[in-house]
């Protein structure tokens, strides 16, 4: 029995990873407590017990106090008996008595047991909470065990963790036996035990990927400057490289694409794309969007928007299937994207300068009538629709721009015609592939590595 004891505490350790001294303090405890409840002790003071760690013999001592009356005889003895056993016994000392294992009967031993069990699944909480607490952020290798209508079962090693279904990849199969990846999220508790909550939809699932993959990453010669997911469909990643000698997008991809492809298999061949951060706004924007190609961006930093012109051919490449491509560049960069083909964006600056050009027309017409009738013989386009205005700028000249060869006496009606017409010559002829690079005004900071739910 004490032989099959030291063997089964071994093995404790060696399989569910508790310390030895763990298991015997708790059945030390659970002797005692077997003690309390078979003699009805109600002092566990006056009560120790002892496993010998070698041969796993176990002694149960109960104490008794020298007295000259005896109250109660479980926990006090007379001086008379006391000198029996050595006569330099005197009042008040307290005597050490070991109690005969026979003296155990049923109910104690399964007392002990109970306590027994108690106490070890204690230790494997601790054990549990202090070992994944300390893992949270990190990968580990499962092997799915089962599932039921909403979450997996997986086996990450001497502990079950399980998938919750928001952690899980839409249209992604967990079979009995399969081994995956997982992202640990977080230890949770349920009904007193504690439960590994792993992910395989988390950003950060990729990110980890990727820096067991790269050496650069793991280094810190790449760093990985945001992550945007449609878990289990496309994964949008901007890297930017600490060393002006390596190429971000090339240390990810790797030769032939080994490494992204390690990683891709890893998420079930989900699309990778690795677009390059940039310090400047508007190519940041720009290069969150690829594959597609971009002409112009204009931003409003005021209400963190940005408007993205690409050629007619590449808008719904831009836009992606269902928005996807820029639903993931908007959330990469932070700021809210709206694209345009070249041709809405050329139909809207013609459309609102000639908004503002009829209403001047309108106003000169209005207050100049004269010189508007003169003049519009010569205008090349019908700019005196008849109207009422009452503009404290008439003619529109605060939101017209003139170059130092266009000044002219705006107080003279006919120059100022001059001076809407020449306007009207320089926006007709004017492309919207004239502006492509914006000045580098606007800046992006790398955010903070991403954070679990």
């Amino acid at each position: 029995m004490n032989g099959e004891l030291i063997a089964s505490i071994k093995l404790l350790e060696k399989e569910r990873g508790l310390d030895s001294e763990i298991v015997f303090t708790a059945i030390e405890e659970a002797l005692v407590s077997a003690y309390k409840r078979e003699f009805d002790a109600k002092n566990s003071e006056d009560v120790r017990a002892e496993v010998d760690r070698e041969t796993g013999n176990m002694h149960v001592y109960y104490m008794k106090e020298v007295v000259e009356d005896v109250l109660d005889p479980n926990t006090e003895i007379t001086l008379a008996e006391a000198q029996t056993l050595s006569p330099e016994f005197e009042l008040g000392d307290v005597l050490e008595f070991e109690l005969p294992p026979q003296n155990f009967g049923r109910l104690a031993a399964q007392t002990a047991k109970s306590v027994i069990m108690q106490k070890l699944a204690g230790a494997e909480k601790e054990r549990i909470q202090e070992e994944f607490s300390s893992r949270i952020g990190e990968l580990c290798t499962g092997i799915v065990q089962s599932r039921d209508r909403r979450e997996v079962y997986v086996d990450i090693g001497r502990v079950e963790a399980v998938l919750p279904q928001r952690e899980q990849v839409k249209g992604e199969r967990y079979n009995f036996n399969q081994r995956m990846r997982f992202y640990i999220l977080r230890v949770d508790e349920r009904r007193g035990h504690p439960v590994v909550a792993v992910s395989r939809s988390h950003p950060n699932l990729v990110r980890k990927l990727f820096e067991q993959e790269v050496p650069e990453i793991a280094d810190g010669t790449v760093e990985i400057a945001a992550i945007a997911r449609d878990a289990g469909s496309r994964t949008k990643m901007a890297v930017a490289s600490r060393d002006p000698d390596v190429d971000p997008m090339g240390a990810c991809v790797g030769q032939r694409g080994m490494r992204v492809q390690a990683v891709m298999g890893e998420l079930g061949n989900e699309k990778i794309d690795i677009i390059e951060w940039d310090p400047v706004l508007e190519r940041y924007i720009s290069n969150a969007l690829s594959p597609a190609k971009v002409i112009r961006v204009d931003v409003d930093e005021a209400e963190e928007m940005a408007v993205v012109i690409v050629p007619d051919h590449q808008l719904s490449l831009a836009i992606g299937r269902e928005g996807q491509n820029v639903r993931l560049a908007a959330r990469l960069t932070g700021w809210r994207i709206d694209i345009k083909s070249e041709s809405q964006y050329q139909e809207a600056i013609e459309s609102a300068f000639m908004d503002k050009l009829n209403a001047a027309a309108d106003d000169l017409s209005t207050h100049y009538p004269e010189q508007a009738d003169e003049l519009a013989e010569d205008a090349p386009i019908d700019l005196f629709a008849q109207g009422d205005s009452d503009s404290t700028d008439p003619i529109g000249f605060n939101d017209l721009e003139t170059t130092a060869d266009d000044e002219r006496d705006m107080s003279d009606p006919a120059a100022a015609m001059a001076a809407i017409l020449s306007a009207a010559e320089a926006t007709r002829d004017f492309k919207v592939g004239d502006q492509v690079t914006q000045p580098e005004t606007s800046t992006a900071d790398i955010p903070e590595e991403i954070e679990g739910p």
